[in-house]
């Protein structure tokens, strides 16, 4: 089954040609990210008047890449949410008349579902499953009982962990996106500043806030001799630490035969170094970290995610329409 992916739900316009879920025939993105760069974040607007006039080339792109033609797909899938509204409009239109055209099911796939089912392309996933999911709009612990089965853990109760990074970047005189930049810099800096311990009232669930007006507080205290490598190291592990802390508390009291990475920040080098060493505690668990291509937003992702989804029975009729603030299926 060779599935049309489409994904617009914030700054990338993406096109794959997935096989079976599993085989990338194509997978393209245009990114935006040097247009945002200037504002220090994306600007919604911006986003979706960009997707308009990428969208039809991207599309092309993805077909010639997989020497196909449109009569050869056999379904389009779409993100519809969650994401930037005006975003995931683009792509719904484009992926609804594509199905209208031709003719062929329509697959409607919620956003982070894709990011989970990407380590698809790393290794056949196993149930019970756990995905701790990072990005720029959401940290979550996910657990799942068996195939396409979501159940939320806990959540952020404010700031998503890649948001905050990018807020103690703008702080620290960094430039967007922030993630990468603080990586870099704990690299070559060592323990010097103490940041407070995050509590919730949920033991799965997160909470940055307190941890970026630290952060705050501590520049303001210190502008003349702030060792920003240290303080970047210093955000790291206390943002990190408390993902790993949460991850163990739930592979401890669940029962869970794979642990996948999902989202953007699962780039983050730290991030992927401590979940790697999962192994050693938890022999028994796979440990699965997805390839740094499918970290960011991308379509083959949704599409591995829409072969699931299409087994399942989920389809949907031209009535669809994009939902900013999408729940799991």
């Amino acid at each position: 089954m060779r599935i049309c992916a489409i994904e617009t739900s914030c700054d990338e316009t993406a096109v794959a040609i997935i096989e079976d879920g599993k085989t990338v025939l194509s997978n393209i993105v245009s990114s935006q990210i040097n247009v945002h760069q200037a504002f220090g974040g994306v600007i919604p607007e911006v986003a979706s008047r960009i997707h308009v006039e990428n969208i039809s080339l991207v599309l092309k792109e993805a077909l010639s890449e997989a020497k196909m033609s449109l009569d050869e797909v056999d379904a389009f899938a779409i993100t519809h949410g969650p994401g930037l509204v005006g975003s995931l409009h683009v792509g719904l239109i484009a992926a609804k008349t594509l199905a209208w055209y031709t003719q062929k099911p329509l697959i409607p796939v919620h956003h982070i579902t894709g990011h989970i089912y990407a380590n698809n392309f790393v290794s056949e996933l196993t149930y019970p499953m756990l995905a701790l999911v990072v990005s720029g709009g959401h940290t979550e612990l996910v657990y799942l009982k068996e195939e396409f089965d979501f159940e939320i853990l806990g959540s952020t109760q404010d700031d998503a962990i890649g948001e905050a990074y990018d807020k103690v970047a703008r702080v620290m005189g960094l430039s967007y996106p922030g993630g990468p930049m603080i990586d870099k810099l704990a690299k070559s800096g060592k323990p010097h500043y103490k940041l407070p311990k995050i509590k919730t009232q949920n033991p799965f669930d997160f909470s940055f806030s307190g941890l970026k007006s630290a952060v705050l507080q501590l520049v303001h205290k210190q502008t003349e001799d702030l060792r920003h490598e240290d303080l970047a190291f210093a955000f790291q592990e206390a943002a990190v630490g408390e993902l790993m802390h949460k991850t163990r508390l739930a592979l401890d009291t669940y029962p869970v035969k794979h642990f996948v990475l999902a989202g953007g920040v699962a780039a983050n080098s730290r991030l992927r170094e401590l979940v790697l060493g999962l192994s050693e505690t938890y022999p028994d668990v796979q440990i699965t970290i997805p390839p740094l291509w499918c970290c960011t937003d991308n379509a083959a992702m949704i599409g591995a995610v829409a072969y699931i989804a299409y087994k399942h029975g989920v389809q949907a009729d031209l009535s669809l329409s994009a939902n900013p603030g999408l729940d799991y299926a």
